[in-house]
């Protein structure tokens, strides 16, 4: 392997592992402000439980975004150098903004939040865990406006060799990151939904503290149907937007070759990318991609033989990535939509109950597959139609991006070996060790 692929590969690594903290941390913290706000309105110290115990697992799973995500934001310096050089006058300012405005915020008040339980008043405590919820999700506003700007370069323009900042307000405005901050927000609800609602099934099938787990399980359910509903919606109109700015994404998302009109979708493919074409395409839905992409069934969508060969993204990751995210986004508001429906006779269910805890890796595994779809297909791109990745890697060594990596996926596997068992160990022993 080239430094290139070793460094793609050690982004990624990093990238995936940080983010699998990430979206509970966001949706998860925002259950648990509601939580307090319930025990401050209602006085019931069930309340107040749910949110101890939940926000012990909050806590482990918070560190552990903290410590990935440090050590991710050091290789725009050690792996990519270049590409810090050429936009760092716009991707540094943002992350610089998220860093000061939003992390040391929301570091600052959950201490305040952990360490003040005794020490505040309920409604001064339930505020700061409104604070710690919005500073979370003011931060990934930030992050998801850098990486809006790397799909969809907008704001900057060329001077003496690099990309500077002209248009600070096109930056924080674009359409993309904002689309793509509703998908991931709402997503990030649906893995906080279904981590609720699995621990919670796993406690009502022992008939443990039924009372406090159902009411955790009837908050998720509410939250995850309504959150999952809003991501499969808003996926459309996000669709929208790459056929608009990234054709050739949509293209390879449905190994699609040829520039068509009344473009069909075909429920059974298989790309065979080497010969441009598909292996077998059967099942055609007509117009029906034409429609998803530009809601028009007449519209012409391009094909990837409109791209030159090296200007197209990695089809059969792509392809198979978009498969997995919508077929686990059409799979999650059904499982939310009937444990709603029998949230009061959920006893009687106990199938449905084991579902929710094999399923709870479901969120996790569509966003996943949505980041992959997202960033593999903008290659060969690392600034979409400006800046492409094999420029911007740092002039290092085979040895020295391969030795890091390793190094890196080894230090990974044991903080989530130890986040796995402290997690494991918190949520099985239940709400009394909170």
């Amino acid at each position: 392997m080239d430094v290139l692929m070793l460094s793609r590969l050690q982004f990624a690594a990093a990238t995936m592992f940080h983010f699998l903290f990430v979206p509970l941390t966001l949706g998860i913290s925002v259950l648990i402000a509601c939580m307090e706000t319930a025990y401050v309105r209602t006085g019931n110290p069930l309340y107040l439980r749910m949110a101890k115990f939940w926000g012990k697992l909050f806590l482990i799973n918070f560190t552990l975004g903290v410590v990935t995500g440090i050590t991710l934001e050091f290789q725009f310096g050690t792996n990519w150098s270049r590409y810090s050089a050429y936009v760092g006058d716009i991707f540094g300012s943002l992350l610089a903004i998220e860093a000061t405005a939003a992390f040391f915020l929301e570091s600052t008040f959950i201490g305040v939040w952990h360490f003040g339980w005794n020490k505040l008043s309920p409604k001064a405590h339930a505020l700061v865990a409104w604070l710690v919820a919005g500073a979370g999700n003011l931060s990934a506003v930030w992050i998801l406006i850098a990486n809006g700007f790397m799909q969809n370069p907008l704001g900057y323009e060329i001077r003496n060799g690099r990309a500077e900042l002209a248009d600070f307000f096109a930056v924080i405005t674009n359409p993309w990151a904002w689309n793509q901050f509703v998908h991931v927000i709402s997503a990030s609800f649906c893995v906080a939904a279904f981590f609720v609602a699995g621990i919670s099934a796993w406690h009502l099938l022992r008939k443990q503290n039924v009372e406090f787990f159902t009411k955790s399980m009837n908050m998720a359910l509410l939250t995850g149907l309504i959150a999952a509903a809003v991501v499969a919606g808003q996926g459309h109109f996000h669709g929208n937007l790459v056929a608009k700015l990234q054709p050739a994404k949509l293209a390879a998302m449905e190994s699609h070759w040829e520039t068509t009109k009344n473009a069909p979708m075909y429920l059974l493919q298989i790309p065979d990318e080497k010969n441009e074409r598909n292996l077998i395409e059967a099942l055609p839905v007509p117009s029906l991609l034409s429609i998803l992409a530009f809601n028009d069934p007449n519209a012409e969508v391009k094909g990837l033989k409109d791209f030159a060969p090296a200007d197209r993204p990695p089809v059969g990751i792509t392809f198979l990535a978009f498969r997995v995210m919508v077929g686990i986004g059409m799979l999650m508001p059904l499982l939310m939509l009937f444990g709603y429906l029998k949230r009061d006779k959920l006893a009687n269910y106990p199938l449905y109950l084991k579902a929710l805890i094999w399923a709870i890796p479901l969120p996790y595994l569509g966003m996943q597959a949505g980041w992959a779809v997202a960033e593999v297909g903008r290659q060969p791109w690392i600034v979409y139609g400006l800046m492409r990745t094999a420029d911007a890697v740092s002039p290092i060594t085979v040895g020295q991006a391969g030795g890091s990596l390793l190094a890196m996926v080894l230090l990974y596997t044991l903080l989530g070996a130890a986040g796995a068992y402290l997690m494991f160990t918190a949520a099985r022993k239940g709400p009394q060790d909170a």
